[in-house]
């Protein structure tokens, strides 16, 4: 954390939901990291608060055995080497516990004493930061009740209060509205900070230099040269005992108000007038409210069967603890959204989030469109494959650039390569959550990586009418195997929209680039056969190079059969009927038949039966 140098405020935090997920995994983490970097002042202190009957001395405890826990978590968001004990010993004596109920005025008549004599312990000038680590059916009481009990009143020389509240912000639009309205009779707009730790992501943030401090990709950031976005977020968890929380919720509402369409604003919006909070947001804002309401037809949702992840086997969802048995909630949903702006007009984003996906991966991948003009493109060069330009977000964070080259030799050939960069190539290593970076921010009162009250409902206003064809709609949740890519129905959507296809999920390894099949998206061209000879003519047939510029048989194929898919909610459900298993026989059919077609032609070019080194990561 490069801000991570400057010292935040002195201030105390009040954390309700002391001993919950977010407090564990994310919050006390992100503390450590800030304390490690020297950004937090000796000035400082946490008070958490929640109903467990525990001492603090127990929560102490609990707080380090979850932070060695997570080092030890390969998966997990926070990293270290190891546990550095002056660190983790100057927090933990600065963690305090008091034990009430969100919504009784009694715990907060406590509370007002509590920060009254840390506040003088620890010389914290009045400055207090309430951050909402609840389940949001506290929101709203908790921030009443700070409002009754006068604990958010600022005054001259009182120090500041500001409130911290968690997504996602309202369970629809109508509700968000409601909240906002509680929260513009308690707080000022410049109290409130609507948290969103995607936006903490160095990657993310990168995204704004990457963009407006280089000269290079700003021109062709646009209609004329972009021919669709990918926006992925993908986990390999399930919902980890949290399905009381999880079930009625579900993927649409936790993920995509919130962390994906916040991604989307990034990458969409319009130069600021100047890099100030306030600028920023409103720039962001102007995206979300520039997307058009979704329709039932542009959005598939899934739900994780029982499969395995990696050599592991895992239940599917409705078999976790604490979820019903014919649950329909989705933890999946993949959608196409439309930005009605003079910059991206008739560009499609693609978004996608699940649980128990293949990998664990959060990245946005821009593919560019073809040259307008083909003077390369022939039987015995190859053809063009897509340009991409991929922003990883987590867990290997970084950029790259995939662009055709001509293979060294005698003749024109084309391959496709990869440029890196990876920060821990170029950067110091520094372990962060995610919400250093948003915690700072917060205690500074620099708003501009936060959401406001019209943002929210802007995003509120394009999910509705999903989740209202959802609640009318009798049909069952289509089943994915739990270490899969997701339904089948998801890549029919891509697959209706030109033929595109969605990426591979590959966790942030990122093979090399390998030839594409045809019509596919994100196909790769393969390693060039080795020291072929000028003689030996390339394995593409005529057919393939004739057909580069526009919808080959393969792509005409899959979207009709993507067509049938949706035309049939039984087989985009995955259904064992007799149309799905035709086309189960179907894609069988297409592959032996690719198979028979590949050995033809291996047989005609001696250069196709070449072997292919291995190529190299």
């Amino acid at each position: 954390m490069s801000e991570a140098t400057q010292t935040t405020p002195p201030c105390l935090i009040v954390v309700f939901g002391a001993r919950g997920d977010l407090t564990r995994r994310l919050v006390l983490p992100a503390l450590y990291n800030l304390r490690r970097s020297g950004a937090l002042p000796e000035q400082f202190a946490v008070i958490g608060v929640d109903h467990g009957d525990i001492s603090e001395t127990t929560w102490r405890r609990l707080l380090g055995t979850a932070l060695h826990g997570l080092m030890a978590d390969r998966d997990a968001e926070f990293k270290a080497d190891g546990l550095d004990e002056d660190v983790w010993n100057w927090l933990r004596t600065r963690l305090h516990y008091l034990r009430g109920d969100f919504a009784d005025a009694a715990t907060y008549r406590a509370l007002g004493e509590v920060i009254a004599k840390y506040d003088a312990q620890y010389q914290t000038g009045g400055n207090v930061l309430f951050y909402l680590a609840t389940a949001a059916r506290f929101f709203a009481p908790a921030i009443e009740q700070l409002g009754a009990a006068g604990l958010v009143k600022q005054t001259a020389g009182s120090g500041w209060r500001r409130v911290i509240v968690e997504k996602p912000f309202g369970h629809d639009l109508r509700s968000a509205k409601e909240l906002n309205a509680i929260v513009g009779r308690v707080l000022d707009e410049d109290q409130v900070f609507r948290i969103d730790h995607f936006l903490g992501k160095e990657t993310v943030q990168n995204i704004l230099a990457f963009r407006f401090a280089n000269g290079l990709f700003e021109p062709v950031w646009n209609r004329d040269r972009i021919d669709h976005v990918q926006i992925t977020a993908a986990e390999t968890i399930g919902v980890e005992g949290r399905g009381g929380f999880y079930d009625p919720t579900g993927c649409l509402r936790d993920m995509v108000p919130n962390h994906l369409f916040q991604l989307l604003a990034m990458i969409a919006m319009e130069p600021p007038a100047a890099f100030t909070p306030a600028s920023m947001l409103r720039r962001r804002a102007e995206v979300i409210e520039a997307v058009r309401p979704l329709a039932p037809a542009d959005v598939v949702r899934g739900q994780y069967a029982a499969g395995a992840i990696g050599r592991n086997a895992v239940p599917g969802y409705r078999e976790e603890d604490t979820v019903p048995s014919d649950s329909n909630t989705e933890t999946y949903v993949a959608m196409k959204l439309q930005v009605d702006t003079w910059r991206w007009a008739g560009v499609p984003f693609y978004l996608r989030t699940g649980k128990r996906l293949r990998e664990r991966t959060t990245e946005i991948a821009i593919r560019f469109k073809p040259a307008p003009l083909a003077p390369l493109r022939s039987a015995e060069i190859g053809g063009y494959g897509p340009d991409w330009l991929v922003l990883h977000i987590q867990p290997d964070e970084g950029i790259s650039l995939q662009f055709d080259v001509k293979r060294p030799g005698a003749r024109v050939s084309l391959a496709p390569v990869r440029m890196d960069f990876r920060y821990r190539d170029w950067f110091p290593k520094e372990y962060t959550v995610g919400y250093e970076r948003l915690l700072q921010d917060c205690m500074n009162g620099e708003a501009g990586l936060f959401q406001d009250a019209t943002m929210v409902e802007a995003a509120w206003r394009i999910v509705q009418p999903i989740l209202d064809a959802w609640q009318a709609s009798a049909d069952e949740v289509a089943q994915y195997p739990a270490g899969s890519a997701g339904p089948a129905a998801a890549d029919a959507l891509l697959a209706l929209n030109g033929g595109h296809s969605w990426r591979t999920l590959t966790a942030g390894r990122r093979p090399p680039p390998r030839r594409p099949a045809e019509g596919g998206a994100d196909a790769r061209p393969a390693a060039p056969p080795k020291r072929a000879s000028a003689s030996a003519k390339p394995a593409v047939s005529k057919a393939k190079a004739a057909g580069a510029g526009k919808p080959s048989r393969a792509a005409a194929a899959r979207t009709a059969s993507a067509k049938k898919a949706v035309a049939s909610p039984k087989a985009t459900e995955g259904r064992k009927t007799a149309d799905g298993n035709k086309t189960a026989a179907s894609k069988k059919a297409v592959k032996a038949s690719a198979g028979k077609a590949s050995k033809r032609v291996a047989k005609k070019s001696p250069a196709a039966a070449a072997k292919r080194p291995a190529a190299k990561r």
